[in-house]
This record gives C-alpha cells, sequence and structure tokens, in this order.
C-alpha cells in the first residue's frame, strides 16, 4: 500500500523531464496524479506510463502563464477530487537569448511568466483547498541559479528562480499554522529536454553525467511521502561531477 493512497497530487510541466518523472514517481507511491502542461499529446504519453504500472492519472492540459486557465484548472480538480494534496510547481522554460545584450522585453516577460508568476498562480490556486484539510505539500522547482545568479542560464531566468525560493520561503511563514509544508528543489544541471535551449550545446557525454530526471522525481517523491510535522525548506541536487566546479578549479590551475 503506498503512502500517498488517497492522495491527489498535481503536476505541472508533467509531460517530460523532471515534471514526468515526478509524476510517475507519485503515482507509484499511490496518488491520483493530475498532469498539466501546455501540450496533451507529451500528456498522454505520461498518463499512458502511469496507467500501464497500474496507477492513476488525469490530464489537465493548459497554459499556466495564465492565470484564467490556472483557475479553470484548479476548480476541475476541486469540482472532481474535492481536494488538492501535493502540487509539484515545476512547469518552467527558458531562451536562447538570454543575456542583456540580447534580452527584449517579450522575451524576459516570457521568461518570467513561464517560471514565476505561472508558480504564483498554482500556489494561490491551491491554497484554498489546502486550508480546508489543514494540510498539504507544495513543492517548487527552482534552480541552483535561484541561488547564484547565473550568465549562463541568464538574467530573466536566475531573477524568476530565485523569486521561486523566495515565495516558497514565504509561504511556509504564513501557513504552517495551517500544517502547509513548501518545499523549493533547487537542481544543479539536469539532464532534461531544457537543455536543447542553450546557447552552447550539451553532449551526450556531458548529459550522462548528469543529475537525471528520475533523480529529482525520487526527490521529490521522498518530500511528499513525509510525514505532517517536517518540512525540508529547501534542498539542492547536482551531480557529482560538477562542471562549474570543474571549470572553477581549471581557472585556478588545479589538475582536474
Amino acid at each position: 500500500m503506498g503512502v500517498l493512497n488517497g492522495k491527489v497530487a498535481w503536476v505541472t510541466g508533467a509531460g517530460s523531464g523532471i515534471g514526468q518523472a515526478a509524476a510517475i514517481a507519485l503515482a507509484k507511491e499511490g496518488a491520483t496524479v493530475v498532469l498539466t502542461g501546455r501540450r496533451k499529446e507529451p500528456l498522454d504519453e505520461t498518463a499512458a506510463s502511469i496507467k500501464e504500472a497500474g496507477g492513476k492519472a488525469v490530464i489537465q492540459a493548459g497554459d499556466l502563464m495564465k492565470a484564467s486557465a490556472v483557475t479553470r484548472i484548479a476548480a476541475g480538480i476541486e469540482k472532481k477530487f474535492g481536494r488538492c494534496d501535493i502540487l509539484v510547481n515545476n512547469a518552467g522554460l527558458n531562451i536562447l537569448e538570454r543575456t542583456w545584450k540580447q534580452l527584449t522585453p517579450a522575451g524576459a516577460e516570457q521568461v518570467i511568466d513561464g517560471n514565476l508568476s505561472s508558480a504564483f498562480y498554482c500556489v494561490t490556486a491551491v491554497l484554498p483547498m489546502m486550508r480546508k484539510r489543514k494540510d498539504g505539500v507544495l513543492i517548487h522547482t527552482s534552480s541552483m541559479a535561484g541561488r547564484n545568479p547565473s550568465v549562463l542560464s541568464g538574467a530573466a531566468y536566475s531573477a524568476a528562480k530565485h523569486g521561486v525560493v523566495a515565495m516558497s520561503h514565504t509561504i511556509n511563514m504564513e501557513e504552517c499554522i495551517n500544517g502547509i509544508r513548501s518545499c523549493v528543489v533547487c537542481p544543479g544541471e539536469v539532464a532534461t529536454p531544457i537543455l536543447d535551449k542553450r546557447p552552447v550545446p550539451v553532449s551526450k557525454e556531458d548529459r550522462a553525467k548528469m543529475v537525471q530526471s528520475e533523480d529529482c522525481g525520487d526527490l521529490i517523491r521522498y518530500i511528499a511521502c513525509l510525514p505532517p510535522h517536517v518540512v525540508i525548506n529547501e534542498v539542492q541536487i547536482t551531480p557529482t561531477n560538477n562542471r562549474g566546479y570543474l571549470a572553477n578549479m581549471r581557472q585556478a590551475h588545479v589538475k582536474v
């Protein structure tokens, strides 16, 4: 019997990468998983994987950068299930034109809305359901760029992910009295499709040494399964073969 039997988990960005891995891991633990993303086809693939393993999944496609879409999906979850126990706030994106020299207002809007605004919309939509039950777990995918500003990730992405970190901590400050717990996960390099948006391509060899989506999915499952009296406020997960560390060592003329 899974730890999450009877629980409802809403996973955003569930069509690929960390979101897909998290959805599958939560379903294996017994949760009914609501899958959201902009495109239905990848969500169908995630749902098929879950159902083949005997799990339960429901698809609610939508553009989370639109507050009205988030409101619609959350209302559908409440109507169908009467609850949302777990929110995995994972949807995110980046663009190729990420330096200040390249960045445009439209590009900044896309990155900030895709990573920060959408996360805020989802939190505000599920908190009322969680407050009613005096219980709930929110897990947000930020980034190491959400702790250390990164030229590689870009100004807009770094700023948005810093916002996700701050958002999560303020949830705990206000909602702990309601039994609600919030955790922000800050991954280093993860081998997900977002790497395809890097200005400099990443080789298969380098991707194989990175954190994998399944590693993050298992971490999210662990956080979701913790007892109600425990909250992991923030956690970092990075590759052992950390390319940032290796680059710093080379600059310091340390043999690697």
